[in-house]
């Protein structure tokens, strides 16, 4: 059985000897949460607090939807998660094969061609060397990129980088599934498979983590919700009572600043 626990984790991000501007500091991690000023020790430092305290568990047919402003710390628990970012404090325990739907393209060369990358991308996602075949097979027949794939992706379109990488993404098996909202696939012509693909692809999945700001996408795939607001938990619970809370609450400073 699949299970996620997250026991009160706390993320930070230390800026060091930085000379650009507290603000600008702030646009270019788009990290949110809690932002300080250490002044102590020899070297002055900025620390994001991306994420404070925050707990839940989660099990096989959970949906959880998380729910935030922008900077609210939604990206940055999905990575915790996937394991990108690791916690400062608190501690997680995850019991099944994670997949994440962020980095299309893990491992990309763009010198190597499109069948490498394939091959790369495969084994970084888990895929065990006697299945990367029929992985191949499946990624060629839905990004319908041809003789493309036998070229370095150096010289694929931004559309075709998208295809190929979305196509590798849903052609393994889900297990938990993480996946931001922004997952792209393409051309419009595209679209249409696209979606169908990805939302078969959720349903395969043991255990859901979506962060997302669309409400119909929320309520159409997700069975419980998280509100986060400068990186902690306000609320989890049903996606209506979370959505409600969310309105009720209104816009909120993504984040707040204090010294140290």
């Amino acid at each position: 059985m699949a299970a996620i626990v997250v026991d009160d984790i706390h993320v930070e991000f230390p800026i060091y000897g930085s000379t650009r501007s507290l603000r600008q500091t702030l646009f270019a991690r788009a990290a949110g949460g809690l932002v300080q000023r250490d002044t102590g020790g020899w070297q002055r430092r900025v620390v994001v607090k991306a994420l404070g305290g925050v707990s839940f568990s989660l099990r096989t047919g959970d949906r959880l939807g998380l729910v935030g402003g922008n900077g609210a710390g939604k990206s940055t628990l999905l990575k915790v998660l996937a394991g990108v970012y690791r916690p400062a404090a608190g501690e997680i325990r995850v019991s099944g094969q994670i997949t994440s739907c962020f980095d299309l393209l893990p491992g990309l060369d763009p010198e190597d061609t499109g069948y490498e990358n394939i091959i790369t991308g495969s084994l970084l996602l888990g895929v065990p060397r006697d299945a990367i075949e029929a992985t191949i097979a499946d990624i060629e027949e839905f990004s319908e990129l041809g003789e493309y794939l036998n070229l370095p992706v150096r010289t694929y379109s931004a559309g075709m980088m998208a295809r190929l990488g979305f196509a590798l993404a849903t052609a393994v098996e889900p297990g938990i599934l993480l996946v931001d909202e922004g997952i792209g696939a393409g051309d419009a012509r595209f679209a249409k498979r696209a979606s169908e693909r990805l939302e078969a692809f959720v349903k395969r999945s043991s255990i859901l983590v979506l962060a997302s700001h669309s409400e119909a996408l929320l309520t159409s795939w997700c069975n419980m919700a998280a509100l986060l607001d400068a990186g902690r938990l306000v609320q989890i619970g049903s996606v209506d009572e979370v959505l409600s809370t969310y309105h009720r609450r209104g816009p909120t400073a993504a984040v707040a600043v204090a010294a140290e």
